[in-house]
């Protein structure tokens, strides 16, 4: 299985931090990574070795999205906190 663009393939440290994510990364073609990685290790079509480094794989994924999603959120929670102080509003 080929890597998406700016993903790890190897044991190397997942992405934590959501600055760290590559330019092109994108959050939905990731789930539908970890979906296509789940599908396979479910058919019982792989080695365990297979297993096991599609397994990582989708946890280095998971990591992914969460940073992404800890980001988004962390964003949506400044914003609303901005709405409501009228102050800030100009």
């Amino acid at each position: 299985m080929s890597p998406l663009p700016g993903h790890l393939m190897s044991n190397s440290e997942p992405y934590t931090d959501v600055t760290t994510l590559p330019a092109d990364w994108r959050y939905e073609q990731t789930v539908a990574e970890i979906e296509t990685i789940i599908n396979q290790i479910e058919a019982g079509d792989l080695d365990l070795a297979d297993v096991f480094e599609q397994f990582t794989q989708a946890v280095t994924y998971l990591q992914q999205c969460e940073a992404f999603l800890g980001d988004r959120q962390g964003q949506l929670d400044l914003l609303l906190e901005q709405l409501g102080d009228p102050s800030d509003l100009g």
